[in-house]
């Protein structure tokens, strides 16, 4: 298995010739196992794409002997220290510099990687992202952003646990950049965006709402619609619903918790009796086709919207199947190149060198502001 390219010619050639993704091989309730499961199976169904798996070397080989996988495209970076789900996240990533999540981040930022799929402590994810990774210059604050089921498709979740205390003008650049990754990732047309309120009337709820109904009725280049009651997202009344992380996080759980439970409360009731039973037999397959629509982890991870490069956080409990759709959501990233689109038509700034200024901003208000919860 080959190390890592170093700077120079080598770098560029794998750049052209391969999306590479760096996954967390330690991160999640499910590792290793699971995060190397994915990479060789994503492997499979993707030529274009190389893997680097971060974290124990020795652990990892012991989990790749069990695959046959193409070793020219799979590497592994060795990297001793794991953040646990219950450390402070700002503090972990700045301590434990040997940490698979640390240097993850690292190969995003120098450009070895192009994207970052992690399974671990979403907090030091997102600390990280910030710190380490660094925003587009322009981008206020990148949201986590993503898609659920609906009756009439995905919708994307603008932001679900990055920013619990959000301004007015950054709930716009969420709704900007949500409108461009779904078009460009999903692709839905002219992508209707939404407010979460209330009430659907424009006076209606907080006083930041009441700030940013107006901004986005006026912002050009999005298809804004009014505002969302959370009873309308299910029912797919809009592409692209824009919160801040704290209303946007208490969403995204009562979402996946509801699904949960009715999913095992049909369950129990089609196995109480014989005759359910026997209707069970009957229904199973559009029942079965059914539950798959609504499979949050077929769309993969969130990615963080305005980053220098690509980072995805999925499930802390994320089995093979989640992750792997996670990687290929990055190569649809860079094919599509979101980064370069938010640059164009946000109007934004994207200096040859990293803005030092942005990066010590991002380190500033990171620790008031990461992970609305540990997934």
């Amino acid at each position: 298995m080959p190390p890592l390219p170093a700077a120079g010619s080598e770098r560029i050639e794998m750049s052209r010739k391969y999306v590479r993704v760096a996954v967390d091989a330690m991160g999640g309730d499910l590792a290793p196992a699971e995060p190397v499961k994915a990479a060789v199976e994503a492997l499979e169904k993707r030529k274009s794409l190389h893997v680097t798996l971060v974290g124990q070397e020795e652990v990892i080989r012991a989990e790749l002997a069990k695959y046959k996988y193409p070793e020219d495209r799979l590497e592994i970076l060795d990297a001793r220290e794991i953040i646990e789900m219950s450390e402070p996240p700002v503090n972990a990533i700045r301590k434990k510099k040997d940490s698979s999540i640390v240097r993850g981040l690292k190969l995003v930022k120098e450009g070895t990687c192009d994207a970052f799929v992690t399974a671990g402590s979403t907090g030091a994810t997102l600390a990280g992202g910030q710190l380490l990774v660094g925003r587009i210059r322009g981008i206020e604050r990148p949201p986590l952003a993503p898609l659920m089921p609906t009756a009439k498709g995905p919708v994307l979740l603008v932001d679900c646990g990055a920013n619990m205390d959000a301004r007015p003008s950054q709930l716009v650049q969420f709704a900007q950049m949500g409108s461009i990754y779904m078009k460009n990732m999903t692709g839905v047309e002219n992508p209707r965006v939404a407010l979460v309120n209330v009430g659907a009337e424009e006076e209606k709820g907080n006083a930041l709402v009441k700030e940013v109904y107006p901004l986005l009725k006026e912002c050009e280049g999005i298809n804004f619609i009014g505002n969302i009651e959370a009873r309308d997202i299910p029912a797919g009344e809009a592409d692209v619903v824009v919160c801040d992380a704290f209303v946007g996080n208490v969403i995204l759980k009562l979402y996946e918790g509801l699904a949960s439970t009715l999913i095992h409360k049909i369950k129990d009731a089609l196995m109480s009796t014989l005759r359910s039973k026997l209707g069970a037999l009957m229904i199973k397959p559009a029942l079965k086709g059914m539950l798959k629509e609504f499979d949050i982890t077929s769309y993969g991870g969130a990615p963080m919207l305005g980053l220098r490069g690509l980072v995805v956080k999925t499930h802390g409990n994320s089995e093979a199947v989640e992750i792997r759709n996670a990687i290929e959501q990055c190569i649809l990233f860079k094919k599509k190149d979101i980064n370069g689109q938010f640059i164009e038509k946000m109007g934004l700034e994207q200096p040859k060198k990293a803005d030092e200024k942005e990066t010590a901003s991002s380190e500033k208000d990171t620790s008031g502001n990461t992970a609305a919860s540990e997934n």
